[in-house]
């Protein structure tokens, strides 16, 4: 199951350095993940500061 970055997103960026498969990128209001790299690993949610990445 692929994670997804919430609107609680503070565009640090952190995330995107946490992914070991460069699944995260910056988006237009927020960074994204890309669903069909994500491998669901949670790296990315556990260098969130903010808690903007859940499952979905």
């Amino acid at each position: 199951m692929a994670y997804k970055i919430t609107d609680a997103c503070i565009s640090c960026g952190a995330c995107a350095g946490a992914c070991p498969v460069e699944a995260i990128s910056e988006g237009d209001t927020q960074f994204e993940i890309n669903a069909d790299t994500c491998i669901s690993c949670g790296a990315c949610a556990g260098g969130c500061p903010v808690e903007a990445i859940v499952e979905d």
